[in-house]
């Protein structure tokens, strides 16, 4: 039997370090907020001596889309992992992957040093896959809505697919 889960579940770095396997500028999500099995909040900010807006654009710096897609797939991952009951009765070494993305828009550009709040809900579409919807804002003034579709899927069948991929590619 599971045991019961408390809401709020409040996570830092480290506590989401334990639960991504994202290292390094990659671990985007500083700050996770678990209020119940579907709805998280979390916070990144990204530092102007980030690798990945020194040519993004140079005398411009501006957090690509992309990051703040990615932002939302981490702050799912990590969310559901730590406080959906559904994702914690999944055995063994289980990776979350971004499979889809349904729609988002930008309102507005990420500077490095903003910080983004990230509002985000998950609806269950399997025991494996989850549909999700995040509202990022800075200072309370929307940037973003974002909504995908994110899988967890174990490790050792992604292995075998990534070998299989290599093997067709090397043939």
């Amino acid at each position: 039997m599971s045991e019961a889960l408390v809401y709020p579940i409040e996570l830092d770095a480290a506590g989401i370090h334990a639960l991504l396997p994202h290292r390094g500028e990659m671990q985007l999500v500083q700050s996770l907020t678990v209020l119940d099995h579907d709805h998280f909040q979390a916070r990144a900010c990204w530092s102007a001596d980030s690798a990945v807006l020194r040519g993004h654009f140079p005398g411009l710096p501006l957090v690509p889309g992309v990051m703040l897609v990615e932002l939302v797939a981490q702050v799912a991952g990590a969310g559901m992992r730590a406080g959906s009951p559904v994702a914690r009765r999944l055995e063994g070494d289980y990776v979350g992957l971004l499979a889809g993305i349904r729609k988002c828009s930008f309102k507005r550009p990420v500077r490095p040093g903003e910080v983004v709040e990230v509002d985000l809900r998950t609806r269950p579409m399997s025991e494996t896959a989850a549909a999700v919807s995040a509202q990022l804002t800075i200072g309370g003034a929307e940037a973003a809505q974002v909504e995908i579709l994110v899988i967890n899927t174990p490790r050792a069948a992604l292995d075998q697919t990534l070998a299989a991929t290599r093997d067709s590619a090397a043939a």
